[in-house]
């Protein structure tokens, strides 16, 4: 009997952090050609985002009741704990799916103590809550006290994104098709974050790839707190470069050090496409650091 964190491939979490914790993240669904894949399992990103730029239609659906049944069974069998960090409810019904696979799995283990947390975080947003979360409990923090702490940092996590192309975006109707053409036109790109429901949601458009990078740098330095010492979350499309860059203009102009970076994956970069930039961190100083450090 453990205590177990686990999440989805939606987090983003990087393989050096799933090996270090031998964390088991349930991979996303990606449907290639009528062919069903599952991120991070049988489809990697590099390979992901070739198939994106060849122009192959990719699709995404949530995980569904049966699978999480399948991979919650093992924990329910072995009577252990498990705190669940999972993808928004604002992005995706993954949620409501794995709490329909909990209370099936309460009817045979009536015991089972799973937490299922809505991360309302996206991407390596939620991927940084589960780090936090793995480091309490190699701390033998106790639960309660995980949990509290789940809940500040899934609370207090800034998401900011822009995107190279808006054709993603229209695809996925999260933007007319006039305002894409005029945007293309324009070398429109906008800047998205999660807002306090979970959803992504565009804050401002600026013209060209460069001003778009130069504002989300901008922005951590205006909601942000604590920069030099918190862990700062870097995902990218495919475009390991201009990533580089902003690691670069954060270090410079924040004199940030400690980073966790990743690619964006399947399940936000097939509606965002190759080339999505985001910079993930803190807005408010956490109060959980010395416990995390304890036994480092």
């Amino acid at each position: 009997m453990a205590l177990r964190i686990i999440t989805d491939s939606a987090s983003d979490v990087p393989g050096s952090l799933i090996k270090r914790f031998n964390l088991h993240v349930i991979p996303t669904p990606v449907v290639i050609e009528e062919k069903d894949y599952f991120d991070g399992e049988t489809i990697f990103p590099e390979e992901f985002y070739k198939i994106l730029k060849s122009g192959t239609d990719v699709k995404t659906y949530h995980i569904n009741s049966f699978m999480f049944h399948k991979h919650f069974e093992t924990y329910a069998k072995n009577g252990d704990e498990v705190i669940y960090i999972c993808f928004s409810t604002g992005i995706a019904g993954t949620f409501n799916a794995a709490n329909i696979a909990k209370q099936e799995l309460l009817e045979e283990y009536p015991d089972f103590d799973l937490t299922i947390v809505d991360s309302k975080c996206a991407s390596l947003g939620f991927g940084l809550v589960v780090e936090r979360a793995l480091l309490l409990a190699e701390n033998n923090v106790p639960k309660n006290t995980i949990l509290e702490a789940i809940d500040f940092y899934c609370n207090n996590m800034e998401h900011i994104f822009t995107v190279e192309t808006l054709e993603y975006l229209y695809k996925g109707g999260r933007l007319s098709r006039t305002s894409a053409i005029a945007g293309g036109l324009l070398d429109i790109k906008p800047i998205i974050e999660v807002d306090d429901s979970g959803a992504l949601k565009p804050i401002e458009k600026v013209r060209g790839r460069g001003k778009s990078i130069k504002r989300i740098v901008d922005i951590v330095g205006e909601r942000g707190k604590d920069l030099r010492e918190q862990t700062i979350g870097l995902v990218h499309g495919d475009d390991k470069k201009t990533i580089a860059e902003v690691k670069e203009f954060l270090t410079e102009k924040y004199g940030c050090s400690n980073f966790l970076e990743s690619f964006v994956g399947c399940a936000i970069g097939a509606h965002t496409g190759p080339g999505i930039i985001g910079i993930i961190f803190l807005s408010e100083v956490s109060p959980y650091k010395e416990l995390e450090k304890k036994n480092k």
